[in-house]
C-alpha cells in the first residue's frame, strides 16, 4: 500500500508540473541582473526583456543584485525554485572568468544551470586618455612593456569584464601594467577621460559614445571583423595583435532543474527578440553583435560556457589573480 501511494503521489507530481509547464507563465518573471543599472548586462537584458514580456504575455522584472564581480546575483538566480519565474542575465565574468577568480564560488556555470540562449555580445575596445603617447596599438604595445608598472591599467572590478580582458591582454603582450581597479566602469571611465589613469579594455557599449565624442582613444576592437559603431577602429589583426580576440556575451539562464517546456518556451521568446527588427536594431546600434542560430540555443550556449571556462581559467590562474 505504501508503494502505491508513493507511487501517485510521483505521478501527481509530474501531473502538476507538465500542467504547470502548459500554462506557464500565469505571473511577471524575474530577471536578475547581477550588476548595477545602466552597464552592458542591465542594458541587453531590459532590451530583451521588454520583447520576450511581449511574446509571454507577462513581464519580464529586471532585479539588479551586484556584487562580488556578478557573482552574488547569480548565486541567488543559481539558488531559486526552477519553476521559470526567476531567471538570470549571465555574462562571460560570472560563467566564464568566476571559477579562477573565485575559489569558494558557490555555483558550477557548467552544471547548476538551464541554458535558455545567448542574447547578444559586446566586443572588447583597447582605448587609452587622450593625450597617451602613442596613437597606435602596436605604440601602445611597446610603450607598455617598456614602461610595465609605471604605466596603470583601469578595470571595473576584480571578476569584471574589463579585468578579465585587461589581464589578458597584459598577458598576451607579456607585460605587467599596475592593475588599477574601481567599483564599477562609470569611475573607472570618469578617471581615463580625465587622464587620471592611461589605458583600459572595455566592452564597446561602455566606451563607443566617449570615443566618437573624442574624449578618449581607441586603438583596436578585439574581434575578426570591424564594428559597424566605430568603423575606423583597425581590428587587433589589423592592428598586429592577431592573438588577442574576446567578444564578451550576454546569456539567459534558469536555475537548474527547470522543467525543459518552461525552457523551451523561454527560449522561443528569445528567439522572437532577437529575430525583430527594432530589437535588433537597438543591439547593433550599441555596437552589440547578434548571436548566431546556434549560439541562440540551450545546447549551444551550454558549449559556450564550457569552452569559455576552459580558456579563462589558465590565463586567469597564469596571472595568479583571486578575488579572495
Amino acid at each position: 500500500m505504501k508503494k502505491v501511494t508513493l507511487a501517485l503521489a510521483a505521478l501527481a507530481g509530474v501531473v502538476a508540473t507538465g500542467t504547470q509547464a502548459q500554462t506557464y507563465p500565469t505571473r511577471p518573471i524575474t530577471m536578475i541582473v547581477p550588476f548595477a543599472a545602466g552597464g552592458p548586462t542591465d542594458v541587453i537584458a531590459r532590451i530583451v526583456g521588454e520583447h520576450m514580456s511581449r511574446t509571454l504575455g507577462q513581464q519580464i522584472v529586471v532585479e539588479n543584485v551586484a556584487g562580488a564581480g556578478g557573482t552574488t546575483g547569480i548565486t541567488r538566480g543559481a539558488q531559486s525554485t526552477p519553476d521559470g519565474y526567476t531567471i538570470m542575465m549571465g555574462h562571460m565574468g560570472t560563467h566564464g572568468a568566476a571559477p579562477a577568480l573565485y575559489p569558494k564560488l558557490k555555483y558550477d556555470p557548467t552544471k547548476d544551470f538551464a541554458p535558455i540562449g545567448m542574447a547578444g555580445g559586446t566586443p572588447i575596445v583597447i582605448v587609452a586618455k587622450k593625450d597617451f603617447p602613442a596613437n597606435d596599438l602596436k605604440a601602445l604595445v611597446n610603450h607598455v612593456q617598456a614602461n610595465g608598472e609605471k604605466v596603470n591599467m583601469a578595470h571595473a572590478g576584480v571578476g569584471s569584464v574589463s579585468h578579465a580582458s585587461g589581464t589578458f591582454f597584459s598577458s598576451t603582450i607579456k607585460a605587467k601594467p599596475t592593475m588599477v581597479a574601481y567599483r564599477g566602469t562609470g569611475p573607472a571611465l570618469n578617471d581615463l577621460m580625465a587622464g587620471t589613469v592611461d589605458f583600459m579594455t572595455d566592452q564597446i557599449v561602455n566606451v563607443a559614445p566617449q570615443i566618437q565624442g573624442g574624449n578618449i582613444k581607441a586603438f583596436a576592437i578585439a574581434t575578426p571583423e570591424r564594428s559597424p559603431a566605430l568603423p575606423d577602429v583597425p581590428t587587433t589583426k589589423e592592428a598586429g595583435l592577431e592573438g588577442y580576440q574576446v567578444s564578451p556575451w550576454n546569456a539567459i539562464f534558469a536555475p537548474k532543474g527547470t522543467p525543459p517546456e518552461i525552457v523551451k518556451k523561454l527560449n522561443d521568446a528569445l528567439l522572437k527578440a532577437l529575430d525583430d527588427d527594432n530589437t535588433k536594431k537597438r543591439l547593433l546600434d550599441l555596437g552589440g553583435v547578434l548571436p548566431t542560430a546556434s549560439e541562440r540555443t540551450p545546447e549551444g550556449l551550454q558549449k559556450l560556457v564550457e569552452s569559455e571556462v576552459a580558456r579563462w581559467t589558465p590565463v586567469l590562474k597564469a596571472a595568479g589573480v583571486t578575488a579572495e
